[in-house]
């Protein structure tokens, strides 16, 4: 009787267990037809429109962060290339220029380059700037703002600031390095607060804020010229103002051999923009809500490795014969002109065309290191060959490969070009006679570690003073 019960029990128990697994495989069966039948049902729950939501903003917080990383690598190349006596200063001036830039481009900056664009030239004066009512609401709880936030935008509001605020720092670091070992810090540090807060939003509104260049055309995917060329532009003015180091070009005409002080230093920082420049580049897709998104950032991200890579190829070929050496310097900054000059056009499809932009760009950069020497322009890690001759480049390169007309990146090109160096120098002009931008010969032969900060970025090493003559 006992083996009888035990044996009913176990068949109902599998009979139950058997019903259960149809009844769920039914309604699995039904879900799945009723929702390609009805595939708005599905769009109407706001699964798909929030995951995308969700993919955008996490995008432009993962990139932006990778971007804020240049700065880093900015710091390790500036302050590689100085001499010791200065890097020390190079340290402060990046963190300061981050910084500062942070906070012009929060209280102002913003609103002129994405606010109501007046005339096509300039967005809005508004002060300060913060996310949407909708997304206020959803942060308090209230029903049914996750609706309105996704109505609102693709991606939240602070996301897209955040990225479009580190691409700002960038510009303001190619200015650091052009005028290293002899602008006053201070002096330095309230252009940067221009740049960054009227200058590069100005630029902006005119591009990628729908202004006046972008309805004619103008093709500039992540800033070639921009962002690379405008702060190439503003460094260009400032190391005419400025003027050269001391000793730097003697009277006989013969340059004053001044090799970086860390070569490893550079070397690193060299890598981390590299690595940086993902962010850059593949950020600027501005959306992973989408199997096109995914695949055309992954294009973006290949073409900028490669246009890096034949860049420092292309620079070490050519500097033996144009430098007279195979030059380490010259291969970094070509990796360097390799990444600006793709970063005009790096979603183009056919990749082995980012081969052929960066090295162009390498060749541009080796060249243009050359030309400064000839034309006796110090410019200390070579910033305006590798950002601003680069960036030209690659913005033109957009009508070889991405479609771009001619007429239109070039009239971009220029007016983008006579804005920022005319302003940019009239700065400079305005700050030399009112506050000077030159440390003093005696803290420009010292060291400004130690003249201006007093504190040595070796100070267990013993440094040897270096010998001016005469016309120092």
């Amino acid at each position: 009787m006992v083996d009888r019960k035990t044996a009913l029990r176990v068949l109902t128990n599998i009979l139950l267990q058997r019903r259960l697994a149809a009844m769920l495989a039914a309604t699995g069966l039904a879900t799945v037809v009723l929702l390609l039948a009805r595939p708005a049902v599905a769009h109407a729950a706001g699964v798909e429109e929030e995951s995308a939501f969700i993919f955008n903003t996490f995008s432009f917080l993962v990139w932006g962060a990778l971007v804020m990383w240049m700065c880093a690598g900015f710091t390790m190349l500036e302050s590689g290339s100085v001499r010791t006596k200065n890097a020390s200063m190079i340290c402060l001036k990046n963190v300061g220029l981050y910084s500062i830039a942070g906070l012009a481009y929060f209280i102002i900056g913003y609103n002129f380059m994405y606010g109501d664009i007046v005339g096509g030239f300039i967005g809005s004066f508004d002060l300060l700037y913060g996310p949407s009512a909708a997304e206020i609401a959803l942060l308090d709880g209230e029903e049914g703002a996750v609706d309105a936030v996704l109505a609102d935008s693709s991606y939240a509001t602070m996301s897209d600031w955040f990225f479009q605020m580190v691409f700002v720092a960038t510009a303001a670091s190619i200015v650091s390095g052009a005028l290293a070992e002899r602008v006053k810090m201070w002096s330095f540090f309230a252009f940067v607060l221009v740049l960054t807060a009227i200058i590069y939003p100005i630029v902006g509104a005119w591009t990628w804020g729908g202004g006046w260049l972008a309805e004619m055309g103008f093709q500039d995917f992540a800033g070639s010229t921009i962002v690379h060329s405008t702060g190439g532009w503003a460094a260009l003015a400032g190391i005419l103002v400025v003027g050269p180091r001391l000793g730097k070009f003697r009277r006989d005409g013969s340059v004053k051999a001044t090799p970086p002080s860390n070569i490893l230093a550079v070397t690193l920082g060299v890598f981390i923009l590299w690595l940086g420049w993902f962010g850059f580049n593949g950020g600027s897709q501005l959306a992973l809500g989408s199997a096109g998104d995914a695949v055309a950032m992954s294009h973006v991200l290949v073409n900028t490795n490669l246009a890096a890579a034949a860049g420092v190829m292309a620079a070490l070929a050519v500097s033996r014969y144009i430098l007279g050496r195979t030059d380490l310097f010259a291969g970094l900054n070509g990796a360097i002109a390799g990444l600006v000059s793709i970063t005009a056009g790096p979603d183009i499809v056919d990749h082995y065309w980012a081969i052929v932009i960066g090295a162009i760009g390498g060749l541009i950069v080796v060249a243009g290191l050359k030309l400064f020497e000839k034309i006796k322009l110090d410019d200390v890690v070579g910033a305006v060959p590798a950002h601003l001759f680069a960036g030209i480049w690659g913005t033109l390169a957009v009508c070889i490969a991405a479609g771009g007309d001619f007429g239109v990146q070039l009239v971009g090109i220029l007016a983008i070009g006579a804005f920022v160096f005319t302003v940019s120098f009239l700065l400079w002009r305005l700050l030399d006679v009112t506050v000077s931008v030159r440390v003093s010969k005696q803290v420009e032969r010292l060291g400004q570690d130690a003249g201006e900060l007093g504190l040595e970025a070796y100070p267990e090493f013993v440094l040897m003073p270096e010998e001016y003559g005469d016309d120092d």
